[in-house]
């Protein structure tokens, strides 16, 4: 049996000295592991992709390639763009593992994904132990998003959370190999097989959602997620997307959210996971005020969220409307009689 093809894919944006770090540490685990590390610079335009080329060529790296995507489409664009790119040049891997550019494999850590992936051929995706560089588990397992876990997250109150246990999103760190429904795109091992079936990233999504849905695809083809926490990597987080600087949510955060939403479960339920959320807001807001504590980032987000979505309503029905009149105009032949 030939050893197994593992391609690793490295999205840089603005980052190139951490990103080849990051190879670095990639490339340490990969040893004794056939396959190459593709480098995807999300179109940095600020001198990255030329720094990354030269970084790669100082260190006489054969094994890992830098291309330039041409266009920063965001986090799933970006990684389908390495993907496409290795194809172009020959026969597809056997596994696709995408790493953050601020993401450093522990000892061991592709090797587990690995032998657990070759191990268990019924499995899609495996995904790592993602720790703080001081050693902090970082939550990265969780739900798929429903009605009830936008109610539960925003209420944000005991008794809710335990009537709808079953709902909450993110999941408590487990023992050993358990099945999920998601992780976080930090550190995935993806079976190519799997995405030769379902399709890889949905580029709709410029950041966040797009491994829910890619995650929540496989498993709608029977293709399991496998959280691993044996495989520990090492974590600095939000560097490129500034997310822990943020005064609040961006609007393609919200426009990932709702289109999960829509093409998961149509427009009323998105519509009623928003009602949902805000219900919940409201209670957190009640609590808040009985007990005389801060509401916090929660009121602003709410006004954020609903009038993103009321928004997003409006546009729909004047795109419907304008395509029932286009389909409704009479058509007009003209000729000699």
């Amino acid at each position: 049996m030939a050893d197994p093809i593992l391609w690793t894919i490295i999205l840089n944006y603005k980052t190139p000295d951490m990103t080849l770090q990051s190879a670095e540490a990639a490339l340490r685990e990969m040893k004794g592991i056939d396959g190459q590390i593709i480098i995807v610079d999300n179109d940095s335009q600020d001198g990255s992709f030329e720094a990354l080329e030269a970084g790669v060529k100082e260190r006489g790296w054969d094994r890992v390639r830098v291309v330039q995507s041409g266009h920063n489409g965001g986090f799933g664009a970006g990684n389908n763009y390495g993907i496409q790119a290795g194809l172009r040049d020959g026969p597809p891997p056997d596994y696709v593992y995408i790493l953050n550019s601020d993401a450093f494999p522990d000892d061991g850590a592709i090797r587990i994904l690995l032998d657990y992936l070759q191990a268990n051929p019924k499995t899609g995706f495996a995904g790592s132990n993602i720790h703080g560089p001081d050693g902090d588990w970082h939550c990265t397992i969780f739900r798929f998003p429903s009605i009830w876990s936008e109610l539960e997250g925003a209420a944000k109150t005991g008794p809710i959370t335990k009537l709808l246990r079953r709902h909450v999103i993110p999941q408590p760190l487990p023992d050993g190999p358990t099945v999920v429904d998601w992780a976080a795109g930090a550190s995935m091992m993806m079976r190519y097989e799997t995405l030769a079936e379902i399709g890889l990233f949905d580029e709709t999504f410029f950041l966040y959602f797009e491994e829910t849905d890619l995650c929540r695809r496989a498993k709608l083809a029977g293709w399991p997620m496998v959280y691993l926490p044996d495989s520990k990597v090492t974590h600095i987080g939000s560097v490129s997307t500034g997310m822990k600087t943020w005064a609040r949510k961006p609007g393609y955060w919200f426009d990932s959210r709702l289109h999960y939403f829509i093409k998961n479960h149509g427009r009323a339920y998105a519509a009623a996971a928003t009602v949902a959320h805000v219900a919940g807001g409201l209670i957190w807001r009640l609590r808040c005020l009985i007990q005389r504590k801060q509401v916090g980032e929660e009121a602003r987000f709410l006004r954020d969220l609903m009038v993103h979505d009321i928004r997003a309503a409006v546009r729909s029905a004047k795109l419907n409307a304008t395509d029932a009149a286009i389909q409704n105009t009479p058509l007009v032949h003209s000729g000699q009689s």
